[in-house]
């Protein structure tokens, strides 16, 4: 793997950086992998990359439909926080921001990480109850999250001129969530590619799966495509909004519910806000990118729907509820949209875990999966190697829902 660096930099300046060797290969597809992991979004890249870095399992091939990084990594809003509920979930969440923050380091690759603290807009006494039982759920695990007043509030968010007295919800506090950040989502992919390819792994583009294969003893044998069959004895499922399109090919039923979920930008302007502003009780979120533009989300579309577009009433909530707090954003113009899908558990938590299906593992059910990219790879890449669940990710098993054993996350942004 070619190192990066400003020596790197300045030497390829001097013959118009036209030397650069390709950030990973093309191989040719072979009939048979120790593991296929079935996407080439962040979760099954993350995964790919552990499996050789981490359980020296390289004999890997990662089999995408469209373009390397095209999915729901590439839509989102790229925030990476920790703060939430359960005592499940906070250790896990704790992890990957943690590797989040060393990413950059251990990819040899940009991934423009900048910490910039999460700072939630409170306007009503059950939501300011609800955060302050999340923050003393958070102490125990030693992760960051403190009250704020009004006051505090509007200090650190200058451009927060609206909820003031006479507003329908006025604002009463903020919570202020020092360890989110942000970065760049299709670095986190490149990165994540190039690092997986450098240790063996083989990225195949263009190579939809129609379908699991099953042998005669009920294990998974494989995928089909049209590129042919691939034979494996272990094959991962990181597909958000797909998972049972595909499980339902080896007639395995899993309790998920595909989502919209929307988000818009802004043109950019001049630098106006430098934290996550996140609004539960209004249904909105945002952040400023390095280029200036607004990044904005709400709350999703609770409807059953495979959509990659927007609706025009869920935008409409989302800017009425952003313009309640932040009026002269009316002046701003819109630059694009876009939706991704999620499917989504129903207790708001993941599956990370073997199926029924022996050899046939899934990550899935994820609420905003882009925070859990790098802690999600490494924990199913564990449980591939090792055939027994990581300690981060052992509640998250697909058995708990057998017994009713929920592990109920209200911890997701705007959820309400």
């Amino acid at each position: 793997m070619q190192n990066y660096s400003i020596f790197s930099l300045a030497r390829h300046a001097l013959n118009r950086h036209m030397g650069w060797t390709p950030a990973w290969r093309s191989h040719p597809l072979k009939e048979r992998y120790d593991v296929i992991v079935i996407g080439a979004g962040g979760h099954g890249l993350a995964t790919a990359y552990y499996l050789a870095k981490e359980y020296g399992i390289t004999d890997v091939a990662v089999l995408e439909r469209g373009w390397l990084g095209g999915g729901n990594v590439a839509r989102n809003t790229v925030t990476v926080r920790s703060n939430y509920l359960r005592d499940a979930s906070i250790p896990f969440y704790v992890k990957s921001v943690a590797l989040y923050q060393g990413l950059t380091n251990d990819l040899n690759f940009n991934t423009m990480y900048s910490k910039r603290t999460m700072i939630d807009v409170v306007q009503t006494f059950p939501t300011m109850r609800a955060l302050r039982r999340r923050q003393l759920a958070m102490d125990i695990h030693g992760a960051t999250y403190r009250r704020i007043s009004t006051e505090e509030l509007r200090r650190r968010i200058p451009a927060l001129t609206g909820g003031g007295p006479d507003a329908r919800l006025p604002i009463m506090g903020g919570m202020v969530h020092t360890d989110a950040g942000v970065n760049r989502h299709d670095a986190v992919a490149w990165g994540l590619a190039r690092g997986a390819d450098a240790l063996g792994v083989q990225l195949h583009q263009q190579t939809p799966v129609t379908k699991l294969l099953r042998g005669r003893n009920g294990a998974v044998e494989g995928v089909e495509t049209p590129r042919g069959n691939i034979c494996a004895r272990k094959v991962a499922v990181a597909v958000s909004g797909h998972t049972t399109s595909l499980t339902e090919t080896v007639g395995l039923k899993l309790p998920l519910r595909t989502m919209n979920l929307t988000a818009f930008v802004s043109e950019p302007v001049k630098p106006l806000v430098d934290v996550i502003v996140n609004c539960p009780d209004s249904g909105f979120y945002f952040s400023q990118s390095d280029k200036g533009e607004m990044v904005i989300g709400g709350v999703p579309d609770m409807g059953q729907s495979f959509r990659r577009d927007i609706k025009q009433h869920v935008f409409e909530d989302t800017v009425t509820a952003m313009l309640s707090l932040f009026p002269r954003f009316s002046r701003l113009k819109l630059l694009r949209q876009w939706g991704g899908h999620l499917d989504i558990t129903p207790d708001a938590s993941p599956i990370v875990d073997e199926t029924d299906v022996p050899g046939l593992f899934v990550t899935a059910g994820w609420w905003g999966g882009y925070k859990a990219i790098p802690a999600g790879g490494l924990t199913l890449a564990h449980h591939i190697a090792n055939g027994s669940p990581h300690p981060l990710m052992a509640p998250f098993s697909i058995k708990r829902f057998r017994h009713l054993d929920y592990v109920m996350e209200s911890g997701t942004t705007t959820a309400r």
